[in-house]
């Protein structure tokens, strides 16, 4: 399949969301280790009658000049410049306006604590920046790991980070597309290689490897190292409904918007530190995201092709969210549970085939291969 179909594929759910894309930005630096620092909080006006918050904030007169413009409850401004309590203290009284949105600038953890021998698993958050979509013509240039213990009972994140990043020369130039998108050029991984044994160590010990868009990532790192197709895997984007959550987007960045964070995409590890917290949030039924996704993990995704679908129902299959498969001439579309197969055999029993003798085709995948380019066990399933 081609890559568009392939991306179609690990982005799709019935009633999902579009899958999410890179943005520009600018170059960065090399990467470091990176610890907790303090948060600064970034205002985001969403009503154009006050989206002049600074100069209300900084003029001591706007108030009484505009009074049905400014907030009410703003502190004075303190009287040495280098307070640093004022742009807190001015966050805190914008987000309890109903025409202001708060954002603050993510912060990495490097400890969760809380640990206390509870039952725990361990999870890996991974992230890829590479030279293409292709993974078996592009390379990877930047691989990020975070492991971190996750306590069964709460879904939470507990204990300290083991923290895992490097730059890898692809051995060929960037492209200027990529160098525009990452912020990494060719002078900042020349030379560089991934430490096979220390990821190899530290992938050993994961019971369950996530990455938001999992289906980009994994072909990429098992072509690098081998010990990665030996592992459970999930996908933080395909494997949580988040529309049904009540997202208006499932990209990383746009989650974390709506929790309260902003920060620098597109670099592997910090993209790692803003996944983690954002699965450690609870979800509408009170558990996290990392508690969904280790109970997912267990599950057996479907890719069911509807073979023999007849021509006229072809607009019916499309608004249902299959895909057409050109090489194959088949409708397909990703199922993610026993249930959901069953449910969408019934309706194309009913909605596609009629009264014709139908047949469809199963390849079913558990997380030892979902997400992978390798083929999962392939049946037939009479309608």
């Amino acid at each position: 399949m081609n890559k568009t179909d392939q991306m179609s594929f690990f982005g799709f759910e019935p009633g999902g969301v579009d899958k999410p894309k890179k943005a520009g930005r600018p170059r960065l630096a090399k990467p470091v280790a990176v610890s907790p620092a303090a948060a600064l909080p970034m205002v985001v006006p969403v009503s154009p009658a006050l989206a002049n918050a600074h100069a209300l904030a900084d003029t001591p007169t706007a108030s009484s000049q505009n009074p049905a413009q400014a907030p009410s409850n703003l502190p004075s401004p303190p009287e040495s410049p280098h307070a640093s309590a004022y742009p807190e203290a001015m966050a805190q009284a914008l987000a309890q306006h109903p025409d202001f949105r708060v954002l603050r600038r993510l912060v990495p953890c490097a400890d969760y604590g809380g640990l206390q021998g509870q039952a725990t698993q361990r999870v890996i958050v991974l992230d890829t920046e590479t030279t293409g979509l292709d993974s078996k013509n592009e390379k990877i240039i930047e691989l990020a790991m975070l492991s971190v213990q996750v306590d069964v009972a709460t879904g939470l994140p507990v204990g300290p980070v083991a923290i895992y990043e490097s730059f890898e020369d692809p051995g060929k130039p960037i492209p200027p597309a990529i160098q525009d998108i990452t912020g990494i050029d060719d002078t900042m991984v020349q030379g560089q290689r991934i430490d096979d044994a220390a990821v190899t160590a530290l992938v050993e010990q994961a019971d369950l490897i996530v990455a938001h868009n999992a289906g980009f990532d994994r072909p990429f790192v098992e072509a690098r190292l081998p010990v990665f197709a030996r592992k459970a895997w999930n996908c933080s984007f395909m494997g949580i409904d988040w529309k049904k959550e009540g997202s208006g987007s499932a990209k990383l960045e746009f989650l974390a918007s709506e929790r309260g964070w902003f920060y620098d995409a597109h670099r592997a590890q910090v993209d790692c530190h803003a996944l983690l917290q954002v699965l450690a949030s609870p979800l509408g039924d009170g558990l996290t995201g990392l508690s969904r996704l280790l109970a997912g993990a267990g599950q057996t995704r479907y890719k069911l092709r509807a073979m023999g679908a007849p021509f006229e129902a072809k607009d019916k299959l499309k608004a249902r969210g299959y895909r057409w498969d050109g090489e194959g001439r088949v409708w397909w579309c990703s199922l993610g549970s026993d249930e959901l197969l069953d449910a969408e055999c019934t309706w194309l029993r009913a909605e596609v085939y009629g009264q014709r003798s139908a047949r469809v085709q199963l390849e079913a995948m558990d997380s030892q291969v979902q997400f992978s380019s390798r083929a999962g066990r392939i049946t037939e399933r009479a309608l």
